[in-house]
């Protein structure tokens, strides 16, 4: 998953989406997801990444990591 070119993100997890002017927040896991998206990490990466700094069941992250792309979709932030 990519997020798309336009959208402008902040450290502190604003979401920012020009084409739409639509806004968003994120928790700090959503806004490390979405740094580690803008930096083209893989979905494996991202799951090792969170895991490890958030001491998270990966089974669980999966699937919670699969909903929030859909979100991010669904709001027009990804590919």
């Amino acid at each position: 998953m990519k997020l798309k070119k336009n959208i402008a993100t902040s450290e502190e997890g604003f979401i920012f989406n020009p084409g739409t002017g639509d806004s968003f927040s994120a928790n700090p896991i959503g806004t490390d997801i979405i740094s580690l998206l803008k930096d083209n990490k893989s979905a494996e990466t991202i799951v090792e990444i969170i895991c490890a700094k958030y001491d998270v069941d990966q089974s669980q992250f999966v699937k919670d990591l699969d909903d929030f792309e859909s979100q991010l979709k669904d709001y027009g932030i990804s590919d």
